[in-house]
């Protein structure tokens, strides 16, 4: 009898282990490519690797030939790798984000499983299929490799408080470090502040000073510092660009330009948090109720788990709601809180044989499940309509999310209930994700990635030669330099290449492009439609 159990348990544990590993596959590797680069982050962080790479540099950033010192060194020695192995492009770029994001999601199994079983694959995939994680999976940025750091570090955390292995306190600050190393002192601090505010919302200070063990800080600083010394020696300007501008100054001041409201961050959380948004609000609901109804007992590992999920969902959000810089990348830590908040929430409702959800629950669950169905069916529409379009496609995509919305409320108020919540959750989330690569990404390519007008460009060409860019977004500036692989001169600053050379602008810029080389021969070439942009061959000074 033993032994059929123990059969069983591991042939459960390998199903867990081929599901995560394919949902993982689907969710953040398939179609990395379909698209290219988006945005400005994207192309000049893949960039950067890139120039690293070539240097066979491991210690300064570079763009453009220069030192690039406004973010730590992370992702581009994890896309230096992935680039050595694979070569350089755009899908190799985004890798690095997958796998964190693979790593983050075994971790949450691994923590369930130790700490709270019978649940940890739910866990693990509402983690893995949470859009803001997908999304952040996807890119090429320095998100993804912080957020599964952090999530490390603090599972690792818990579970030396919970079971006072040393082992788990050692993890810690090995993940803690490596998120340092990924974006910064943002991560030791917004981990000592959700271990001290747990601290003190469980009375028990003195873990704050347990906390501080001396073969863990070793450890932290000998990840973290060997990096931080070497790029303070080589570019003695390191300290004022990435601690006092790129931290401090980002925090304090709007000097880059992204000021938001002071509730930014309540609409990024629960966007980011979908599918799983209205029952992760009821689980959060229902720990804060739990733990006012209980705080003059002394906590139970069960209640003190609830407690730090809620705290590490609730103080990012809060602390950079003060900041006067905001991005949505900020939230991708708080996001698995959420879900593992979730996860513990099912688990207690079916141990208590209490599987059946509310009635009112499951169909705002279902909704906003099912909803996103519906712009991925329509996204070949959107860049170019900036709304959703009336019409057949429209009523087609409405009537499938509603028929899958019906379909998730029935099996949901079953008798299985909660049990359940899972399984058809992940069906509009697999519909939704393929919807966009399969149908969408040409759409999305044409009009938000610089690859296929540099791909226009190379097949006119015939032979290589510099390129420039006037009155253009950053994200095309970014976009061209790296897919094009050189340094992208700026007309508006003057940068006016001496030789021949292309120059890429927005349409209808021809006569101001002729006023700014005024004794040279300027040839229209041709037009990138999607993006409304034209380009020019400038001939050498002296050639008109």
């Amino acid at each position: 009898m033993l032994a059929g159990a123990a059969l069983n348990q591991r042939s459960r544990s390998y199903t867990d282990w081929l599901l995560l590993a394919g949902f993982c596959g689907f969710l953040f590797f398939w179609g990395l490519g379909y698209f290219g680069l988006i945005g400005a982050d994207e192309p000049r962080y893949a960039q950067v690797a890139r120039e690293m790479l070539e240097r066979r540099n491991w210690i300064t950033p570079f763009l453009d030939g220069k030192p690039w010192l406004e973010k730590p060194v992370l992702y581009y020695w994890e896309a230096m790798l992935v680039y050595s192995v694979a070569g350089v492009s755009d899908w190799a770029a985004r890798v690095p984000s997958a796998l964190n994001a693979t790593l983050m999601s075994i971790a949450v199994y691994l923590f369930l499983r130790r700490f709270r079983p019978a649940f940890q694959l739910d866990g693990a995939l509402m983690t893995a299929s949470a859009a803001g994680v997908i999304g952040f999976a996807r890119a090429a940025s320095m998100d993804m490799p912080l957020a599964a750091m952090f999530t490390i570090a603090l599972l690792g955390w818990y579970g030396w408080y919970e079971s006072g292995a040393k082992r788990y306190l050692a993890l810690f600050y090995v993940s803690l470090g490596l998120a340092t190393l990924a974006k910064g002192p943002v991560a030791p601090f917004l981990a000592a502040a959700i271990i001290i505010i747990f601290a003190v919302t469980a009375t028990h200070l003195i873990l704050v000073v347990r906390t501080f063990w001396i073969p863990g800080i070793v450890l932290f600083c000998a990840i973290t510092l060997p990096w931080y010394i070497a790029v303070q020696i080589k570019n003695p300007e390191f300290f004022r660009v990435f601690v006092l501008q790129h931290n401090l100054a980002r925090f304090g001041t709007d000097l880059y330009q992204h000021k938001e409201s002071f509730w930014y961050y309540v609409p990024v959380l629960l966007l980011g948090l979908i599918p799983w948004t209205v029952f992760v609000a009821a689980a959060l609901l229902d720990s804060i109720r739990a733990w006012w109804s209980e705080r003059k007992q002394s906590f139970q590992p069960e209640n003190a788990l609830n407690v730090f999920l809620v705290t590490w969902l609730i103080v990012p959000g809060v602390f950079f709601s003060f900041s006067q810089s905001k991005l949505p990348g900020y939230m991708l830590p708080a996001l698995p809180a959420g879900t593992l908040l979730l996860a513990e929430y099912i688990r207690r409702r079916v141990l208590m044989a209490d599987p059946r959800p509310d009635y009112l629950l499951v169909i705002c669950h279902s909704i906003v499940a099912a909803f996103p169905l519906i712009p991925a069916l329509m996204l070949n529409y959107i860049p170019l309509q900036h709304r959703l379009p009336w019409g057949s496609a429209l009523a087609i995509s409405s009537a499938l999310a509603a028929a899958l919305a019906i379909a998730m409320v029935v099996t949901l108020r079953t008798q299985l209930g909660l049990g359940m919540l899972r399984f058809v959750t992940l069906i509009p989330v697999v519909l939704s994700l393929a919807a966009v690569l399969r149908n969408a990404a040409p759409t999305l390519d044409a009009t938000l990635s610089a690859r296929p007008l540099v791909n226009q460009i190379d097949r006119m060409e015939n032979k290589r030669l510099p390129i420039a860019g006037f009155r253009l977004s950053r994200e095309t500036e970014y976009g061209l330099e790296f897919y094009r692989n050189q340094i992208i001169a700026r007309y508006n600053w003057g940068q006016i290449p001496f030789g021949e050379h292309l120059v890429v602008a927005p349409s209808g810029l021809q006569s101001a492009i002729a006023e700014k080389v005024a004794d040279r021969r300027v040839l229209y070439l041709g037009t990138f439609a999607p993006q409304g942009l034209d380009y020019y061959w400038v001939g050498a000074k002296g050639s008109h």
